[in-house]
């Protein structure tokens, strides 16, 4: 079995109240065409003593602090003490976790964002997950569709898996830190506790616990 791009291997699943969705599958994007369902199906169980339903399938958390020129389309479910800041833009099919920041001009769509992320300036979320404590820095953005419009393709050390997807942004482990300005093409995989260098252009399977400087310039932190 190829390393690093399994949900156990990416995520902690105590930090998402999409846990049972996770529990579906083995590779994180295989959920991407499920979230929308798996919010209209949970959003209406969620206790009206926490959660208030604010407009069509939106499911917001009354700790949670949203400014007024944010805008949020169904279905939404935003949590505990999540911060919805100035001019963002969540398109739909967002989860959006406890304590995460989404900053001013940041735009989601069709995503799962677990507790404590943090894409707080100018960042695209589009077809991602990003797991507990990731932060994107501030003009980083997930790339979501290739060039030519073809279905992503994971190419890895043992074999090539089709993920008959046309969109997949990156899934993101937990506590990856996303430098300034990059950009994560299509398909991208982010082991837990890496960085990424400001500026990257990143593509294809990085290794947990390392540091991407380039394609040709990965660290293993271990090695260090």
């Amino acid at each position: 079995m190829v390393q690093n791009i399994t949900i156990p291997e990416l995520y902690d699943l105590t930090q998402t109240i999409a846990a049972p969705l996770f529990e579906t599958a083995l590779y994180p994007w295989e959920l991407l065409p499920k979230i929308s369902d798996y919010i209209l199906h949970l959003g209406p169980t969620l206790s009206s003593e926490e959660f208030e339903e604010t407009g069509t399938n939106i499911w917001i958390h009354k700790t949670a602090t949203i400014a007024p020129t944010a805008s949020i389309t169904g279905p939404a479910i935003i949590c505990k003490n999540a911060e919805i800041r100035h001019c963002a833009f969540i398109r739909g099919n967002a989860i959006v976790g406890e304590g995460t920041v989404v900053g001013n001009s940041t735009e989601l769509k069709n995503v799962i964002l677990f507790n404590s992320v943090q894409v707080p300036h100018y960042n695209y979320v589009g077809d991602s997950i990003l797991g507990y404590r990731s932060h994107m820095g501030a003009g980083s953005i997930t790339s979501n569709v290739k060039s030519d419009k073809s279905l992503v393709v994971l190419r890895t050390s043992m074999e090539n898996i089709d993920t008959n997807l046309k969109k997949f942004g990156a899934m993101l482990g937990d506590y990856v830190e996303v430098g300034c300005n990059s950009v994560l093409n299509p398909g991208t995989i982010i082991g837990c506790h890496t960085n990424i260098y400001p500026l990257s252009s990143v593509r294809g399977i990085i290794p947990a616990h390392s540091i991407f400087k380039s394609k040709d310039d990965i660290i293993i932190k271990n090695e260090m």
